[in-house]
């Protein structure tokens, strides 16, 4: 049983997921390079966690030990004795990939390895370590307290051991699995990021504004939100980091990036977590 998990990255996703591991009583390692983002990240949990108390949905005296079962860190050796480390870094492969390399050195022999990579083929990850067979996605969905599907991804050499101990994990967390062949971008953003980049492709082409286009996909087809807000929710950065993914893994030029995506990327708006992106939030 995965009593401890160690989680890499104490960014939006990472301390999203050290927080629902802990509500479901789970011993945490969040692991992070910066300590200014260890104590963001902390905070935000703790805040979290008292409007879910104030929603009637977490009992006040909770809280306390909930937070107890996190313990930050600065050191990655202290992720050792974890019975599973899952990766919630930036969605770069050269960083992921040598996260990989050092957690196989790390954690111990039995621990499972697990990837919150969104776009990023689980085997290519795996082959970096000496125990692919213990190696699996876990994409949780942002933001991850309030979203109910884990895709889980099984790399080539993924066994069925690693497969059941994480599904067994996805369902302690309340959560729905999802699983997918290990082909790019997987179920959700194999679909849902080439629809942003199309509607960016609209803005590029002069089809509609940015605030018709928003408006036509949210009451034309019932989705919350139009696909260029969501683009500045999830990061214009994240979606063109997942659709080169995709390009260079499938060679069609359907999933050419679009150069109005590139271009706000390379002016930095990023959207909502810059201030700009196809919306001001200045």
């Amino acid at each position: 049983m995965i009593r401890k998990v160690g989680v890499l990255g104490a960014g939006q996703m990472g301390s999203g997921i050290a927080q629902v591991l802990a509500r479901y009583e789970t011993e945490v390692v969040l692991f992070d390079i910066a300590q200014p983002q260890l104590d963001k990240a902390l905070a935000g949990i703790a805040k979290n966690l008292d409007r879910q108390v104030q929603k009637g949905e977490l009992a006040a005296e909770a809280v306390q030990q909930i937070l107890k079962r996190i313990v930050a860190t600065q050191k990655m050796d202290d992720l050792a004795d974890c019975d599973m480390a899952i990766e919630a870094v930036t969605e770069k492969e050269s960083l992921k990939l040598e996260i990989f390399r050092q957690l196989d050195q790390v954690v111990k022999k039995d621990a499972i390895l697990a990837s919150n990579t969104s776009s990023i083929p689980i085997t290519r990850i795996a082959a970096v370590t000496g125990r692919q067979d213990k190696v699996i996605g876990m994409h949780f969905m942002n933001p991850v307290p309030v979203m109910k599907l884990v895709e889980v991804i099984r790399g080539l050499a993924t066994s069925d051991e690693t497969f059941a101990a994480t599904s067994s994990l996805v369902a302690r967390l309340q959560k729905e699995m999802a699983v997918s062949a290990d082909y790019p971008g997987f179920i959700v953003n194999r679909i849902l990021i080439p629809m942003i980049n199309e509607a960016a492709f609209a803005v590029f082409e002069g089809i509609a504004t940015v605030e018709d286009i928003d408006k036509a996909m949210k009451l034309g087809t019932n989705q919350p939100m139009g696909p260029l807000t969501l683009a500045d929710f999830i990061g214009l950065d994240t979606c063109l980091a997942i659709m080169e993914v995709l390009y260079q893994g499938f060679k069609d030029p359907k999933y050419r990036p679009c150069p109005l995506l590139v271009k706000k990327v390379e002016a930095g708006h990023l959207g909502r977590k810059s201030g700009r992106g196809f919306y001001n939030y200045a």
